[in-house]
């Protein structure tokens, strides 16, 4: 039992270091990490994970612990795409976990429509290692494709160090990536609240400013209304038929309407 062991954690760590020296590193510079817009868009992600997955009453807190080992993922892709892959509920140890990870990936990818490796920013090492970059850029890239109504923060970037292993020695770089689209000041991209439809604004004030609105409709109303002798008292009512409403139409308008007598 010991033997069998020690020898999987031989394997394990032979891979890890042949897959350093094959591929880049990166690291977010740790003064990004304060950034509040990263700050925002995490908190917008786990908001987004927990009311996703409220009815399965799975609490995340956060991104870096909570999504490794491929059980919080597993429930998204079966919440969001109405898949679920046959993979244990639970995956105590490593290998179980990185198996079970591995599957829950292969199948986002195809759902995210992304078969060619070089746009896929995460896998299944550094999901697993809870690297955070990663995670943003599949938890985002799953925002887009399961949810695109949802606003996320816009022109998040962060600094990260790329750490390359050569022949020759470790090259690094400092280099800026972006994890949101980006928006521009005074742009046309509106915000949820900005998007939504006035009326449904209107309906969901409090009564009393409801009324307060409806007075100031009525007087508006009225004061185009009184050249022709009418006064609406009851909106409700008198602009049932649609008479009244032709009649401001045609004093707004500056057009004459003929052969219209309200009720």
């Amino acid at each position: 039992m010991e033997a069998a062991v020690f020898e999987c954690h031989k394997e394990e760590e032979t891979v890890d270091i042949k897959s350093f020296q094959e591929g880049k590193q990166k690291l977010i510079q740790p003064t990004s990490l304060k950034d509040p817009t990263l700050a925002k868009l995490k908190e917008a992600l786990v908001n987004w994970i927990n009311s996703t997955l409220k009815p399965e009453h799975i609490v995340v807190r956060s991104l870096e612990e909570d999504l490794y080992d491929g059980l919080v993922l597993h429930h998204m892709l079966s919440r969001l795409a109405g898949v679920h892959v046959s993979v244990e509920e639970m995956a105590l140890t490593i290998p179980a976990q990185i198996r079970k990870l591995g599957m829950i990936l292969e199948e986002l990818d195809q759902r995210l429509g992304l078969q060619d490796d070089s746009r896929i920013k995460w896998n299944v090492k550094l999901i697993h290692n809870k690297d955070l970059l990663a995670t943003i850029h599949l938890l985002v890239a799953m925002v887009r494709t399961f949810q695109p109504d949802l606003d996320l923060p816009p022109n998040v970037n962060v600094e990260v160090i790329v750490m390359e292993v050569s022949k020759t020695g470790i090259k690094s770089d400092v280099q800026t990536e972006a994890l949101t689209d980006e928006r521009e000041a005074g742009s046309d991209f509106l915000s949820k609240n900005e998007r939504e439809d006035p009326i449904e604004k209107l309906l969901k004030l409090e009564a009393h400013k409801v009324n307060t609105v409806k007075k100031a409709i009525l007087y508006f109303v009225n004061q185009n209304m009184k050249t022709l002798g009418l006064q609406v008292a009851e909106m409700d009512k008198q602009f049932a038929d649609g008479v009244i409403l032709l009649l401001l139409i045609g004093q707004l308008e500056g057009f004459f309407v003929r052969s219209v007598t309200s009720t």
